[in-house]
C-alpha cells in the first residue's frame, strides 16, 4: 500500500478518536442536554446516533438525536426531550 493513503487513514482515525473523546466530556454543570430543539447546524456536540461527533453538524431542524445545552429545568418548556426520552423515541438502547 502506498504511504499517502496509509497516512491519511491514520490521521482520520486519530481525528475521530479526538472528536469522540471531546463529545464525551461536555460540561453539563451549567445546564441540561435538551434533545430535539437544535436547528440544522446549531447542535452543541455529537449526536445520539453517532453519525457525527462535533458541534454544528446537525443536518435537520429539531432532530431528536441532536441536542443543545439549556439552563436546568427549561428543556420541557422549550419542547425538548431528555437524553433518555430521545433514546427511547429513536429506538436506541441505554
Amino acid at each position: 500500500m502506498p504511504a499517502r493513503p496509509l497516512i491519511c487513514a491514520a490521521v482520520a482515525v486519530a481525528c475521530g478518536l479526538v472528536a469522540a473523546t471531546a463529545s464525551a466530556h461536555v460540561d453539563t454543570s451549567k445546564g441540561d442536554r435538551c434533545h430535539g430543539i437544535a436547528k440544522a447546524g446549531g447542535n452543541d456536540c455529537g449526536n445520539l446516533t453517532g453519525t457525527h461527533d462535533c458541534a454544528g453538524q446537525a443536518t435537520t431542524d429539531l432532530d431528536p438525536a441532536e441536542w443543545k445545552l439549556v439552563p436546568r429545568g427549561t428543556c420541557r418548556k422549550l419542547g425538548g426531550l431528555s437524553p433518555k426520552a430521545a433514546r427511547k423515541q429513536l429506538g436506541l438502547k441505554g
